[in-house]
């Protein structure tokens, strides 16, 4: 199968609606490290929508009609060394090696889409998408994620989605938050995307009492979020500037929520969450660079000897280690996909849930368990993990 005939397939895989994904990467001659197309109708006509990676980490959209796509597509041949065809029956893949062009699984493909027999993988590019927020919210036009016309900004379709499945989420728990006022702590808060949107569902969509408490370092942050809650007529929204591991309060967060504390950061807010008396703990960690130079597991050298896959490891076991934690402090645990990777690979949320019923032995047991993996992992730098932030 020659480059002319994998165009072609990928045209019969439009046609026959079994296109779910189109990639062109390893880029030779553009600025464009990506681009990434998936099959959508738009008023009842088939369609690629593109999203297109550009310099600075900003991405743009393309739709391309059904007319279009051999136009548009046959010149990024040259543009690509790499281009993959994923689809309801197999995936295909067109490479530019040293030797020259080659096409592996093309072949079989066409022959299963020739067979048909799947379900259509297009998209209704119209349908509204059921989201617990709709974009045309006006803190969300404040804090820049939607226009003056509430229609989400292009670089900002990951933040909308990650913080409306962040949303469902606390939908999930929402049974076990207490009747009255719900207090709940945004610690290391930063622009308070999270404080915004959790307040707004809980006191606008449930129609309940909330104290919220925002609390970062950067005080000018602080002020403006403070300034735009009043403008906003938020009147139980409440900001500090202040370190949270100094934090101090009378009344124990029914939940404490947290979303991209940087590394340790946390940690340290997991850490003050348990030391504050959170019934519910709901976290997104970010980047995880603190372990990864101190695994110290002569069994994990066939995985530590690999920089890329320790970095995978590393996130794994910190994000693994941290909720082991946590169920030595009496809570139900778990980590959930908070949504799709390709939106961020920032994405686990780890979830922990007080549990009343939990004995002490129990308690024992479980810091017994987390002092044991600490000791796999790093050996003797066990004793000085995070020295200053934990036990």
């Amino acid at each position: 199968m020659n480059n002319a005939e994998f165009v072609s397939l990928i045209l019969e895989c439009v046609r026959r609606e079994a296109l779910k994904k189109l990639v062109f990467s390893k880029p030779r001659d553009t600025e464009v490290s990506k681009i990434s197309a998936r099959l959508v109708s738009h008023r009842g006509k088939r369609h690629l929508a593109a999203e297109l990676s550009l310099p600075g980490n900003t991405v743009s959209q393309k739709n391309i009609p059904e007319e279009k796509i051999a136009s548009e597509i046959e010149p990024l041949f040259e543009s690509y060394s790499q281009v993959n065809l994923i689809t309801q029956l197999g995936d295909a893949e067109w490479k530019r090696g040293k030797r020259g062009e080659v096409v592996l699984g093309g072949d079989a493909l066409l022959r299963k889409i020739s067979g048909g027999g799947f379900e259509s993988a297009i998209e209704a590019l119209d349908k509204q998408k059921n989201y617990i927020l709709k974009g045309d919210e006006e803190f969300l036009k404040k804090l820049g994620v939607s226009s003056a016309d509430g229609r989400i900004h292009d670089k900002r379709q990951g933040k909308f989605r990650q913080i409306n499945k962040f949303l469902e989420n606390i939908e999930d728990i929402y049974k076990k938050l207490p009747e009255g006022e719900i207090v709940i702590f945004d610690l290391c808060s930063g622009k308070s995307y999270l404080s915004f949107a959790v307040y707004y569902y809980l006191t606008e969509v449930k129609k309940r009492e909330v104290y919220m408490l925002s609390v970062d370092l950067k005080r000018d942050v602080v002020l403006w979020c403070e300034a735009l809650a009043r403008e906003l007529g938020f009147s139980g929204m409440h900001f500090k500037v202040q370190d949270i591991s100094t934090l101090s309060t009378s009344i124990a967060p029914h939940m404490v929520i947290s979303l991209h504390a940087c590394d340790i950061a946390t940690d340290i807010v997991l850490e003050n969450a348990v030391r504050l008396g959170a019934e519910i703990i709901l976290s997104t960690p970010c980047c995880h660079r603190y372990m990864k130079d101190k695994i110290n597991a002569p069994e994990l050298k066939f995985i530590t000897n690999y920089p890329h896959i320790l970095n995978k490891l590393s996130e794994a076991a910190t994000d693994a280690l941290r909720l082991a934690r946590l169920r030595s402090f009496g809570y139900s645990v778990s980590a959930l996909e908070l949504t799709d990777p390709e939106n961020t690979p920032k994405n686990t949320l780890l979830r922990a849930i007080k549990n009343k019923g939990i004995s002490d032995a129990e308690k024992a047991s479980a810091k017994k368990e987390y002092e044991a993996i600490l000791k796999f992992l790093l050996g003797d730098g066990a004793d000085s993990y995070l020295k200053g932030i934990i036990d």
